[in-house]
């Protein structure tokens, strides 16, 4: 029986089926943080002194034991929540620069923000010999002024998205070139020190990473809380949007804005973990099957997806231990081979 047929108004059927797409991104949004919580409890109880999970949530509500807490609080937890917050950011980030170029391949880390970052962090590892907290700074330098010259270049009377997915691509390859450029030049002890930071690795992660993840996203969540309803908007299309009288450059400024910032935040505390926020937000609109960003699920995927390397990086290889980019990267590759030949069967160009 259709709604017609039933008795429902056109109003009605969109109404309802409005509802039934919030009800299901409810449930994802319950399931995903569910199981990242689960995951999150899974990691801090592994380790050479194994700790039973439910002794895990104990600790973490302040019910475990001195010992307990020393291993659970002190040595496992920044790592553990760094991941998670990167996740976070880096699927918030992916989502926001999809939805902008209505583009699956509008990732930061194929248009060439990540790639700036690395490629001033290698700078100030290779030739600064800086270590820690200044590193980190000029990976953010990187990924904004990557994103400044990004803009520019793409140009033209206005930024179509098509226009700057080119612009990045092509500044992604030359800041690789940079890159590699560096450790050719580099001794060998620096170069693998600089390889090490390239793979996006949480070993060694403490509390100022926590914190600064943790601002971050205390600052920019509001922020993109304001200008989602402009995202909705110029994913209709920016003749639409300019129909429905809203800013289209400003909006699109200060949304990428906001996309850079979480990710150069994120490549700054764990290096550049590469396909996280490129894979995050399709499983994320498959899940809740919204044509929409889904912000939060995308958010929620990134921190299962880094969560989750990070454990198969730790403990799923016996006694060898991965950086949690190598695992990401064995996940995202297939993927972004898969779309581009798609894109070639339909002659899209992505």
């Amino acid at each position: 029986m259709t709604a017609s047929a039933a008795g429902y108004s056109p109003a009605q059927v969109i109404s309802r089926a409005r509802s039934a797409r919030r009800a299901r991104s409810l449930v994802v949004i319950a399931v995903l943080a569910a199981v990242v919580f689960v995951i999150f409890c899974v990691s801090l109880s592994l380790g050479d002194f194994k700790i039973p999970v439910v002794d895990v949530v104990k600790t973490l509500f302040g019910g475990g034991d001195r010992a307990t807490e020393f291993i659970v609080n002190k040595l496992r937890l920044p790592r553990a929540l760094t991941g998670v917050l990167v996740g976070l950011a880096l699927g918030l980030s992916g989502a926001i620069f999809q939805s902008i170029a209505r583009n699956p391949l509008a990732s930061p880390d194929i248009i060439g923000v990540t790639y700036g970052a690395s490629a001033f962090a290698v700078l100030a590892i290779v030739t600064l010999g800086l270590t820690g907290a200044a590193v980190a700074g000029l990976a953010i330098a990187g990924a904004l002024l990557t994103a400044i010259i990004m803009y520019l270049l793409a140009w033209r009377r206005g930024v179509s998205s098509y226009r700057l997915i080119l612009v990045g691509i092509g500044i992604g390859a030359m800041a690789t070139s940079f890159t590699s450029y560096l450790l050719t030049k580099a001794r060998v002890e620096i170069a693998q020190q600089a390889l090490i930071w390239l793979t996006g690795s949480l070993n060694g992660r403490d509390w100022s990473q926590v914190r600064s993840m943790a601002i971050t996203l205390a600052v920019l969540s509001p922020v993109l809380v304001l200008l989602v309803h402009r995202l909705r908007i110029l994913q209709l299309g920016d003749e639409t949007a300019y129909g429905l009288g809203l800013r289209v450059e400003l909006s699109r400024l200060g949304l990428i804005v906001v996309g850079v910032l979480l990710a150069a935040m994120a490549t700054a505390a764990a290096g550049p973990i590469g396909f996280v926020a490129f894979v995050a937000p399709p499983i994320a609109r498959w899940l809740t099957r919204s044509p929409g960003p889904a912000l939060v699920p995308s958010a929620l995927i990134g921190a299962f997806v880094v969560s989750l390397s990070d454990l198969i990086a730790q403990h799923g290889l016996g006694h060898t231990q991965l950086p949690v980019g190598v695992i990401t990267g064995v996940v995202g590759a297939p993927y972004l081979m898969f779309l581009l030949a798609r894109a070639n069967r339909v002659g899209s160009g992505g």
